[in-house]
């Protein structure tokens, strides 16, 4: 009886209590935990704008830095302008139209191509539209121009002789035994082949890069524009002529090499049947004048040679016939294909002359420096940051 009156042991009361304090504790730091994070965020977005700030503050208490080196890049600027020699632009514009190719059928066969027809009627020769533009910049027709000659001042010369006297390379080869006397040849010998193909091929690299420049100024017109800039007038204006006339006449000779070719075949076999005509001709005439008094038992002699010589005449005249039909036909054919060329600005003397302002330059190099300036304060700056 006496357990019975006895009180619940005070353990499981303590225990039950103790469970919710701990979990809203538990709840509690969670709750401070997203605060603080909230905070934390909320301070490296205003570091930010503090450090925007000071470095502001800081570029503008060194205005006086910035604006010396200003100037002082105002003045190379204004020193490079006189220093740099003006340049001459010698530029050709043509129209190029290619041939008709494949006809009437042509213009319906790009057409069909697009949705996978095929009417056979396209072009497909080795030059296709911007291709041209290509081939300019082309060692060869490159080489070719430069092995041109030339007449400057009266006398005689090849145009790369005229680049290495703009360029003064005589003075830098001078040190070279090699270079020293070495002399370009428009058909090098075995020996100095190797030497001037490694001088062109550096020649040819700093014309594409410095000097020569082709490009359609409008993508939808067939107009393209050959430009050459040196400092040399005269070189300027002969190089571009030059390589004009090269690029142009190769590219309508291979255009039309095919039909040409076949022209030449035809013409060939053409004037072989005429002269086998003629000869038979010839030989009926010959035979008969052979014979003035001919026997009348022995009509062999003028009859059986002359019936020959008529028959070969007969199908001699029947081949030749269809021959020059052809013919014909064939030369009619390369007309058609046949790239039209239409030159419409050559350049001429006094060239448009192309120099940096003097204002230009003090513009451009008082922001460059100034700019300069400010980008190693700033890096200064954060490289103290760092520091600290």
């Amino acid at each position: 009886m006496e357990n019975r009156d006895q009180p619940a042991p005070h353990f499981t009361s303590s225990a039950s209590s103790e469970i919710p304090v701990r979990v809203s504790e538990y709840s509690g730091s969670n709750v401070k935990g997203g605060d603080t994070a909230s905070e934390a965020d909320e301070v490296s977005m205003k570091d930010i704008l503090l450090s925007l700030r000071q470095w502001y503050r800081y570029l503008i208490s060194k205005w006086l830095v910035i604006l010396v080196a200003g100037l002082i890049g105002a003045c190379i600027g204004l020193a490079y302008t006189w220093a740099k020699k003006p340049v001459f632009v010698a530029a050709t514009t043509f129209v190029l139209e290619s041939g008709e190719g494949g006809g009437g059928m042509g213009q319906y066969a790009g057409l069909a191509s697009m949705v996978g027809i095929d009417l056979g009627g396209g072009s497909s020769g080795i030059f296709q539209g911007d291709n041209i533009i290509e081939l300019y910049k082309s060692r060869s027709m490159i080489e070719k121009s430069l092995l041109s000659e030339i007449q400057y001042e009266g006398k005689k010369q090849l145009l790369v002789e005229r680049y290495v006297d703009v360029n003064q390379l005589r003075q830098a080869w001078s040190e070279s035994p090699a270079l020293k006397n070495f002399q370009f040849n428009a058909a090098p010998d075995e020996k100095s082949s190797r030497l001037q193909d490694s001088l062109i091929s550096v020649i040819v690299s700093d014309i594409n890069e410095n000097y020569l420049k082709v490009e359609k100024p409008d993508k939808q017109l067939s107009i393209i524009m050959v430009e050459v800039q040196a400092r040399d007038e005269f070189f300027a204006k002969v190089f571009n002529e030059q390589i004009v006339k090269n690029v142009n006449d190769f590219y309508v000779q291979t255009k039309t090499k095919k039909s040409l070719d076949n022209v030449a075949i035809i013409q060939q076999k053409t004037d072989s049947v005429r002269t086998v005509m003629n000869g038979a001709i010839y030989s009926a005439a010959t035979i008969a004048d052979a014979t003035p008094n001919l026997n009348p038992t022995r009509q062999v002699q003028r009859v059986a040679p002359q019936q020959r010589s008529q028959v070969t005449v007969e199908t001699n005249k029947a081949i030749l016939s269809e021959l020059v039909k052809n013919l014909e036909m064939s030369k009619i054919a390369v007309l058609k294909e046949t790239p039209l060329i239409q030159i419409i600005d050559r350049p001429v003397f006094p060239l448009e002359m192309r120099k940096v302002s003097k204002a230009k330059g003090v513009v451009l190099g008082f922001i460059l420096v100034a700019f300069l300036t400010g980008l190693i304060l700033t890096a200064r700056l954060f490289f103290k940051k760092i520091m600290e």
